[in-house]
């Protein structure tokens, strides 16, 4: 297990007002999902990870509860999207869980704006 950041609570209160613990954390079993369904994305991005939790440019709703769908651009060299999912702790979870990270991808543009047609979005960076 991999410690990444602190969460936010009052940010993502958009997503649950119940969040129990600021820590962010990513499971070896994570990582090694996220490097098999999107190879090289780990590897080559997973030092924006703390970014993209800290400062996400939308917050939306996932299909399961108290979880994020979080997006993010970032500009380096070009401009990169990304797409993370959050799972957060709450209190009717184990108490000694931490948010964790579910899975991580590069995406590109046009899924971009269609996650922001389809999903109703609950945060949005001013």
């Amino acid at each position: 297990m991999q410690y990444i950041c602190r969460l936010d609570k009052k940010l993502y209160s958009c997503v649950s007002e119940n969040i129990i613990s600021d820590d962010v954390v990513i499971t070896d079993k994570q990582i090694q999902h996220i490097m098999g369904r999107h190879p090289g994305d780990y590897e080559k991005y997973a030092v924006w990870f703390q970014m993209i939790i800290e400062s996400p440019d939308y917050i939306l709703e996932a299909n399961k509860p108290n979880t994020a769908v979080i997006l993010k651009e970032i500009q380096y060299n070009q401009t990169e999207f990304f797409k993370t999912i959050l799972r957060l702790v709450t209190s009717t979870d184990n108490p000694y869980y931490k948010n964790s990270i579910i899975t991580f991808m590069k995406i590109d543009k046009q899924d971009w704006n269609r996650l922001l047609r389809n999903k109703k979005i609950l945060y949005k960076r001013e």
